[in-house]
């Protein structure tokens, strides 16, 4: 209400106050020590926000208007109350005020959160443990301890720690251990001799042996050694027994979880929950990881948009080259490759013949594919060293070009190189597929003709795989069905390639089949070949075959192992991410790393 009047009335209110008969409401208002459950809680905080404490004051319940309004008056009382004219004080000079009341008030207050105080004793043992944590080996945590031990003797030894002083060590600190892990057990095991069925080491039958909790098992009779008949009880997820387990892990050369806790119990210690631990301590283990962590992957990325939009054939395509084959000049054998174009939209394909891997070599081919095709705007492909060297000599002479000349080359972006990242042959998929596709057709042939090939036969081959290549189905969808059209194949658009780059604009229809005008029968067809692209291929590759979920992006300074297929994975070089880009759906597909010297 105070704060209702305030924004509503046009004047200035100096000052308020605020009288009440609770002098449990003062009291929670007047607060500073004690908790509210919740619904007071919130009361008592929108009251101190809008108000100060000191305006709140205390008023007599017979000179409360209030109280007459809650209980209701009767027509003979209104004139003998203040109902009408208000308590006595405020016609008085000065107002007296009532003193705040006391904290006492909230004692015993349902409204009031009781208060719990937890108190912690810390033990020596558990000190003691505490400095322990400081070490990342058991080895030297046993040294340390053996030396210390060697103090309170005050007796001369060599340097070396001898293997009784590294037991009494050990038994040290497991004992301290077992103290702070099963301190309930051990009072009951030395009172009673058993544990009750609720305890969480029943099925193992524990025994104490010299101070230590061990399990009792059924192997007494055995002629085994001590140790293995009765493992030492560990506690799980303590930072001891993560080095114990992690010093027999290094010992028998970082084998599988298995070995590594048959390793532990043939050595004394049997583990809470070990086979956990075990995984747990493998799967932060950097040397395991190196040996044996498969690749890092991430989702599937997105199409770019040259794969599904519509576009002029070859105007964005991809790009590798395959081989050797052998050819016969004269007398001599020769290797000669092949370089493949693949459109990104029509998956077409064009083939040209490589004499070696040189960059001019390379460069001719473009040439030739260029000439025959048209005009490119993006390539795509690896970091090969001839593709690398390629873009770096038309970079050099377009710098020979006058200003004119290198506008007009930057504004259709032509010819312009796309490289995937170094080692990262799957974002490339788009035109290896078609290479193994190519490598079958060729295969067949050449075994007909084994050692009779020169260059003509050779580029000849290539153009007939790209024939035969380009005639397959882009879709399945209704192949095995008579009354189907003709299935979708590269073909249907290469060869009716218009001259103009872009369609010439206007409506073509069924009927353009019949008219006179040859050009519009042949954009009626180009129409209908991406209207059948969009249905039966298009929509076929939308869905990912592998790498569905999201994984762990990695982010720049990750220490990370280059896999290199041509060496052993254990001769792999280690590399820190220099760049880590980020694509529109917050995903790392591809990383630029520097290799480091090995940690």
């Amino acid at each position: 209400m105070s704060v209702m009047l305030k924004s509503e009335l046009e004047m200035n209110i100096d000052e308020e106050f605020f009288w009440t008969d609770s002098q449990v409401v003062l009291a929670y208002i007047n607060n500073e020590a004690r908790r509210f459950h919740v619904f007071v809680a919130n009361r008592v905080q929108l009251i101190r926000e809008t108000t100060d404490t000191k305006q709140w004051h205390y008023i007599d319940t017979a000179q409360n208007p209030a109280e007459h309004a809650s209980r209701g008056l009767r027509e003979s009382e209104i004139m003998t109350t203040c109902w009408l004219s208000g308590p006595k004080f405020l016609w008085e000079q000065e107002i007296s005020y009532s003193a705040t009341p006391s904290a006492e008030l909230l004692v015993g207050d349902p409204e009031v959160k009781s208060v719990k105080i937890l108190t912690t004793q810390t033990s020596e043992q558990d000190i003691i443990l505490s400095r322990f944590e400081r070490f990342s080996s058991w080895s030297m945590l046993l040294k340390v301890v053996a030396r210390i031990k060697r103090l309170t003797k005050k007796t001369k030894y060599g340097n070396v720690v001898t293997a009784d002083e590294r037991k009494g060590a050990a038994d040290i600190v497991l004992k301290l251990l077992q103290q702070q892990a099963f301190p309930q057990e051990l009072r009951v095991l030395k009172a009673k001799g058993s544990l009750p069925s609720s305890s969480s080491l029943f099925q193992l039958d524990p025994i104490v042996d010299q101070g230590l909790l061990r399990v009792g098992g059924r192997l007494k009779k055995s002629t085994l050694c001590h140790g293995f008949k009765h493992p030492i009880i560990l506690p799980k997820d303590h930072h001891i027994t993560m080095l114990i387990l992690s010093h027999f892990h290094s010992k028998i050369c970082h084998q599988g979880r298995s070995q590594t806790l048959m390793e532990i119990r043939a050595n004394g210690f049997w583990v809470i929950g070990g086979s956990k631990d075990v995984a747990k301590l493998i799967g932060r283990c950097v040397q395991c990881r190196k040996l044996r962590q498969p690749t890092e992957e991430q989702r599937m990325a997105e199409l770019p948009k040259e794969r599904v939009e519509v576009s002029d054939s070859f105007i964005y395509c991809g790009m590798d080259c395959f081989g050797p084959f052998i050819i016969k000049q004269g007398r001599k054998e020769q290797k000669r490759y092949g370089l493949l174009f693949t459109c990104l939209s029509s998956r077409a394909v064009h083939i040209e013949m490589l004499e070696n891997h040189s960059t001019d070599s390379f460069i001719n081919a473009l040439r030739c594919f260029i000439s025959l095709r048209g005009a490119i705007c993006k390539v795509y492909c690896d970091q090969g060293t001839n593709f690398i060297r390629a873009k770096n000599e038309l970079k050099e002479a377009l710098n020979e070009c006058d200003t004119n000349a290198l506008e007009a080359f930057f504004a259709d972006k032509q010819c312009e190189f796309v490289f995937n990242a170094p080692s990262a042959s799957h974002a490339g998929g788009v035109w290896e597929r078609p290479i193994r596709t190519i490598r079958n057709v060729l295969n067949a042939t050449i075994v007909q003709s084994q050692g009779r090939l020169d260059n003509a036969s050779l580029r000849k081959l290539f153009y007939e795989a790209m024939s035969i290549i380009n005639s397959r189905p882009l879709s399945i969808v209704g192949i095995n069905d008579p009354k189907s059209p003709e299935p979708l194949t590269p073909n249907h658009l290469i060869l009716m390639k218009s001259k103009v780059a872009l369609p010439p604009p206007g409506k073509f229809m069924k009927e353009d089949l019949y008219a006179r005008k040859r050009w519009r029968r042949v954009q009626y067809l180009a129409e209908q070949f991406w209207s059948r692209w969009k249905v039966e291929y298009l929509l076929n590759i939308s869905t990912r075959q592998k790498w569905h979920l999201p994984r762990r992006n990695l982010e720049t300074n990750d220490i990370v192992i280059v896999k290199d297929e041509m060496l052993p994975r254990s001769q792999w070089q280690l590399g820190r991410v220099v760049e880590a880009p980020q694509e529109d759906n917050g995903l790392v597909a591809e990383l630029s790393f520097k290799l480091v010297m090995e940690l």
